[in-house]
């Protein structure tokens, strides 16, 4: 599958991957889908993939990290047509960096204090 990065995000989380990944899969399963289109998805050892519409794929990985668990978002660019044409027919691509970190901050903030009551 060839893909383009567009936006990345990552944190790190104080708590053990394991714990971490419990909370973060349910949290990703929950993203709202796209009226029409079936979204797939993708959960891998540690890597969930959602992929839906005719360009969008996102993943979310944690892994070890001496402070706890690092926590990666990473939207990609999988048009198999008109790759060139994302940008232009999402005008949101303006500010898209500064939005997917937004989001990714408010699920970290989701995780820690979900790790807190355990």
């Amino acid at each position: 599958m060839k893909r383009k990065l567009l936006a990345e995000a990552s944190g790190v989380v104080d708590g053990p991957v394991e714990k971490v990944w419990k909370i973060l899969l349910p949290q990703v399963q929950q993203v709202e889908t796209i009226p029409g289109h079936t979204p797939k998805v993708e959960v891998l050892d540690h890597l969930v993939a959602y992929q839906g519409g005719w360009w969008y794929r996102g993943e979310w990985s944690v892994e070890p990290h001496p402070q706890g668990t690092r926590v990666v978002h990473r939207v990609f660019n999988v048009a198999t047509w008109g790759r060139w044409g994302v940008p232009l027919a999402n005008r949101f691509f303006i500010g898209y960096q500064a939005s997917v970190e937004k989001a990714f901050a408010e699920g970290l903030a989701q995780i820690r204090e979900a790790l807190s009551r355990l």
